[in-house]
């Protein structure tokens, strides 16, 4: 039974180490803080923690330790219940029905507690039919009942919906559903009414705005807007209590009546209500009642994107609606609200571009004209009352805030362009331009522009309309970019000036006329004193050089004096996409050329690499190893000339110069990670990008990869063996045999070594290098499977992933199940092989016969890390393996799952809720292949289940522990 008497010194001596560890909670050291929490977790999964929750709602404890108590209670009800005999549920019911009536008149966050309480413990007890009139004549009918009986009705569908928590079966959960919620709601619906009727204060109340939000989805629409419920939420925004209750309510009426065809007639009913409150925006705007705009403007937004099919179906009829987001967007200078109408603009736009709707569209040009015209204002930089420098005040959150607020309202422009036409929309950034020339050019200074906020502004929106211009627009842009080029000094329209150059790239290579004036204005830039300019020319110089590659091959000679003089004065990132841009125009000369150019290009950053080398002394020296090393990998990434099969490549020429000098600042620093890493990256983009014409350089760089990795221990050398793999493949054109025996050689030492490792050090001494083992071996199994499943290494390299489960961290938790998985695959007919041949039948019974002696093991490491261990992304990865080997050997799966299973802690779960699963495994099994799926799905709801009523042990997993990894070679 769950009782406790609250008087005498049993109650309170049971208390005593609660109260003591939340007030430690409280005011405690750190450590005893961590041992507090350690022993309040473990109170709360306990037997013991039933009675003393009650008893502690029961007693004098202050108003924090019997919230603490009642969010405990709700725990235990949401997933110890089984804890309790089923003939015990009954007094439960009743205690916190009684505690209710205590709390009646708060505090109200115990009171929610215990209606959440009741209303899960209601969800379980199916046998109790009668909730809904036992829950309300037992608190009574006087005002203080009232707010807990108005609590218990908000929380009852919530936690219904979010009946996944609860230990019922989908059936179960679906009638019960049905007999909480569906049979109750007209009930429901009496009741609100009658409440509302009753006083003048009811209706305004919020808690019943919120009651009825709460149950919309339950109660049919119809049934709230056809009753005096509807006037109630209407009358109810007039008042400040119950405005944001009322707003929230009315807009959850919205959402219910997306399906327009269906909810018509309760639409007819609900505009001319919404359209009444039109005078509301002015009223709002006029008194600078930011919340009172807020709420205004989401419910006109919010009916518009509920209704929005129909207003493109009746433009007429809803015209009134789409007028009042627009006036909300107009008027909203704190620009806090106008953010609630972009997503009905977006959703708007989508339907007014259909055929069907053209003339919709033709009606709603010139709202969208008017947006335009208020987002180009609403993108303006504010205008300081002193400090030029600081627009903001040293608000640096409402500086953050506006930067991205801006490109949001970029997405809008987008929506009207594509309403106006390009052609449109760009006009009024050319007007916007020309008017700013007009007034106030000729008043600009070196030192200062007047009023450059209103030029700065179509600049900004010139860059977000980038993507919808065409490059074959000979209109507009021919008119702007002369202009803008031209624009005086002023550090923001400098770099918004960059940044539209920047953008529209694509255009400027179908118009060679405009690149000259354009290139000229972004090299100039990098003589500017400010970083921001300079990092802004640096991203549109790559720009340009991608984009305008053949347009600038002719000056490839010229464009390497600017490279070398300026590369040194930039930040690290900006450095990098000077580089990629200057790289581009390499890569499209002709491969005579090719040779000659890397090095021109290569050697100084090479000298440069080397004298850095020479110069580390510490880490930071180091790094900026790392840091270059990433320029000459832009140009192996990025320089890629085609040569016929067999002739010498000029960029694998040039890697054969530099690689002896990598591979000795390797050595050097075998040490030091992030160089490894850098120069791993570069070998491995040499594979990627010249392929099978590395051959001649593999040799060496097997070598190195081999000792490195031996050496450092670092996954970076399984990176570029990866890449090796891939390319030089048993299927891959031009790679002899000879070949393919060598690298597979070479992978095999590779693998080895790595085993090893395994055997030597634990896992989670090893987490980063096992997933990029794990994520080579599924590329060995993919275009190496024969030699693989053949292989000596293969019984041991999948032992070692099993231990590898032992891991509590995402990536190479996912990296080894992804191989365990494919390996489960090769069992099978449709393995995830690069070929097209089908499986072979030894194949499939080596990996069969790797599986049976292996499978429990496994089992026992998949069940325990999704019940305990396993991070919530690698469930799908694991109930997939579960899954394959269901579908491998069914029958053996299953008991390895019941053995598994039956190892768990004990009193962390019953054997009837083991029986039950098994049951439930051998029902769906016995289904054939359709029931598989229903077995995955088994396992994912019993692991959820367990993981979230049980926190692992601190004195380890007992017999669910991970056993060793142990290899000889």
């Amino acid at each position: 039974m769950v009782t406790m008497a609250t008087n005498g010194t049993g109650a309170t001596a049971a208390f005593t180490p609660v109260l003591a560890a939340m007030s430690t909670m409280r005011d405690g050291q750190r450590e005893q803080k961590k041992a507090a929490h350690q022993f309040l977790e473990s109170f709360q999964k306990s037997a013991e923690a039933w009675q003393i929750t009650i008893g502690l709602l029961q007693s004098q404890a202050d108003a924090e330790a019997k919230l603490f108590a009642a969010t405990t209670l709700r725990g235990k009800i949401t997933y110890d219940v089984n804890q309790i005999p089923t003939e015990a549920l009954p007094a439960l019911r009743n205690q916190i029905l009684e505690l209710l009536k205590v709390f009646a008149t708060g505090p109200r966050p115990i009171r929610v507690q215990l209606c959440v309480c009741l209303a899960i413990l209601a969800i379980q007890m199916t046998e109790w039919k009668d909730v809904m009139p036992m829950v309300i004549s037992t608190l009574g009918n006087d005002a203080e009942s009232h707010a807990c009986i108005l609590d218990f009705l908000k929380v009852l569908p919530e936690e219904v919906t979010e009946g996944r928590k609860i230990n019922l079966t989908e059936d179960e959960l679906s009638q019960r559903t049905q007999e909480l919620l569906g049979d109750n709601a007209s009930l429901v619906v009496r009741l609100l009414i009658d409440y509302a009727q009753s006083s003048d204060s009811a209706s305004t109340n919020p808690q019943l705005l919120e009651v009825i939000t709460s149950w919309l989805r339950e109660v049919p629409v119809a049934d709230v807007v056809n009753s005096p419920l509807l006037h109630v939420i209407i009358s109810a925004l007039d008042t400040d209590r119950s405005f944001e209750a009322a707003t929230d309510c009315l807009c959850a009426i919205f959402k219910e009546t997306r399906d327009v065809d269906e909810y018509i007639s309760a639409i007819q009913v609900l505009l001319p209500h919404v359209i009444a409150l039109k005078p509301r925006i002015a009223q709002a705007a006029e008194q600078e009642d930011a919340e009172l705009f807020k709420g205004i403007t989401r419910i006109f937004a919010e009916a518009g994107e509920a209704w929005v099919v129909l207003i493109a179906r009746e433009p007429t009829v809803f015209r009134p609606l789409v007028e009042a987001v627009l006036e909300c967007a107009a008027r909203d200078m704190d620009r806090d609200a106008i953010a609630l109408t972009f997503v009905f603009w977006y959703e708007l736009k989508l339907y007014l571009i259909l055929e069907r709707y053209i003339e919709a569209r033709m009606q709603y040009v010139d709202v969208y004209s008017k947006l335009v015209d208020i987002m180009l204002k609403q993108l303006e930089f504010p205008t300081p009352d002193g400090n030029e420098s600081d627009l903001f005040d040293g608000d640096r959150e409402a500086e953050e805030k506006f930067r991205e607020f801006r490109h949001h309202m970029g997405d809008v422009l987008k929506d009207c362009c594509e309403i106006m036409g390009v052609t449109e929309c760009l006009t009024k950034v050319l007007e916007r331009i020309k008017i700013w020339t007009r007034d106030y050019a000729s008043q600009a200074t070196t030192t200062s522009v007047p009023h450059w906020q209103q030029l700065e502004a179509p600049l900004f929106s010139m860059r977000a309309l980038g993507r919808m211009v065409d490059k074959d627009e000979d209109i507009i842009l021919p008119q702007i970019i002369p202009l803008i080029v031209q624009i005086p000094h002023h550090e923001k329209l400098r770099f918004a000036t960059i940044m539209v150059l920047g953008r529209y790239t694509e255009w400027t290579s179908n118009h060679p006329e405009l690149l000259e004036a354009q290139f000229t204005y972004i090299v100039s830039s990098f003589q500017t004193d400010s970083k921001e300019i300079v990092r802004a020319a640096a991203m549109a110089m790559k720009f340009f050089c991608t984009d305008c590659k053949h347009l600038l091959s002719g000056q490839v000679v010229q464009l390497q004096q600017f490279y070398n003089q300026t590369l040194d004065k930039l930040p690290g990132i900006s450095q990098e996409e000077l580089t990629e841009g200057v790289a581009s125009v390499v890569a499209v000369q002709p491969p005579a050329q090719i040779f000659d150019l890397l090095k021109l290009y290569c050697d100084p950053l090479m000298a440069r690499l080397m004298a850095l080398a020479n110069e580390a002394k510490d880490d930071e020296g180091k790094l900026a190893i790392a840091d270059h090393m990433q320029l000459i990998t832009y140009f192996v990434q990025i320089v890629t000339p085609y040569v016929e099969p067999g002739q010498e490549n000029p960029a694998v020429k040039y890697c054969q110069e530099i690689f002896p000098i990598l591979a000795t600042i390797l050595d050097t620093f075998i040490d030091f990670n992030p160089v490894c890493e850098r120069i791993c990256r570069n070998w491995r983009y040499m594979v990627i990008s010249y392929r099978t014409a590395m051959a001649p350089l593999l040799p060496q760089m097997a070598n190195k990869l081999a000792n490195g990795f031996a050496a450092s221990k670092q996954g970076c050398f399984l990176w570029v063996t990866a890449a090796i793999l891939r390319e030089f493949s048993e299927d891959r054109e031009h790679v002899d045999e000879q070949t393919t025996q060598a690298i597979y050689a070479f992978f095999e030492a590779q693998a080895t070594n790595m085993l090893r490792m395994m055997s030597d050090l634990a896992p989670r001494d090893l987490p980063d290098v096992i997933e990029d083992f794990y994520r080579l071996m599924v590329d060995a199994l993919l275009y190496y499977p024969h030699k693989l499943i053949g292989s000596e290494l293969f019984t041991p390299i999948f032992q070692a992933g099993i231990s590898a489960l032992a891991l509590e961290q995402r990536d190479p938790l996912n990296a080894a199940l992804h191989y365990l998985r494919d390996v489960i695959g090769y069992g099978g007919d449709n393995p995830p092989s690069s070929s097209d041949s089908p499986n072979p039948p030894d194949i499939q019974q080596a990996v069969r016969d790797l599986i049976l002696a292996n499978g429990e093991h496994l089992v026992k490491q998949i069940l325990a890390g999704m019940m305990i261990t396993f991070p919530d992304d690698c469930f799908t990865d694991g109930s997939g393996a579960l899954l394959g080997l269901f579908e491998l050997m069914p029958q053996q799966t299953a008991g390895w799952v019941d053995k598994t299973v039956r190892m768990l802690p004990a009193g962390t779960i019953r054997e009837p809720e083991i029986d039950r699963l098994m049951s439930g495994i051998r029902e769906r099994l016995a289904l054939g292949h359709d029931g598989l799926r229903k077995v995955r799905s088994l396992l994912q709801d019993f692991t959820n289940s367990y993981r979230r009523r049980y926190v692992a042990p601190r004195d380890g997993l007992g017999r669910l522990e991970a056993e060793r990894f142990h290899f000889s070679a």
